[in-house]
């Protein structure tokens, strides 16, 4: 089993929106640069979110699209199911009787078990929660990134000629 593509930008889209203050919308474009998601491809992804009531969208020169502040808490299993569906694992796992094997087979308690692990890891995390977190790591690459030293941001001098080195890698005088 694994995850689609969709809904993985999907979750990365509802992420961005999340980092937005409330009221900014975001332009596809920006979504598309901020997820690394194909354009037309987030087209039918923020279509479907827009659908589920997850994201607002507003046409316009003003328009775009934004988190719906007005939801309680959304998950990441709201975000993948938005998508996806109803998360079922095995098809013996539906509410409706399909398998009448569920009764007395030995797999199936397996496959309840592990539906409902990653039901719970899912409905843990929070969309708000990953998005402060991206925020902090923004915040600490960016620190990183101007932290590191090089002679330009010293006002040094620098020449474009490599240094000489011995062949043991040491300078060579």
């Amino acid at each position: 089993m694994q995850i689609t593509r969709a809904a993985d930008y999907a979750v990365r889209v509802t992420i961005h929106l999340a980092t937005l203050p409330p009221g900014v919308k975001a332009q596809r474009a920006e979504l598309a640069k901020a997820t690394g998601a194909p354009g037309s491809f987030l087209s039918k992804v923020l279509q479907r979110l827009v659908q589920t009531g997850l994201v607002v969208s507003a046409r316009g020169a003003t328009g775009g699209f934004e988190l719906n502040r007005t939801r309680p808490e959304v998950t990441v299993l709201h975000v993948v199911e938005a998508i996806e569906g109803r998360t079922q694992l095995n098809l013996c796992l539906s509410d409706e009787p399909i398998c009448d094997r569920q009764n007395w087979c030995p797999g199936h308690p397996v496959w309840r078990e592990a539906q409902n692990a990653l039901l719970q890891v899912l409905s843990a995390a929070s969309i708000a929660n990953l998005a402060r977190e991206a925020v902090a790591n923004q915040l600490i690459q960016v620190s990183a990134n101007h932290d590191s030293t090089s002679p330009f941001d010293e006002g040094q001098p620098h020449s474009s000629r490599p240094t000489k080195r011995a062949r043991n890698g040491k300078k060579a005088r």
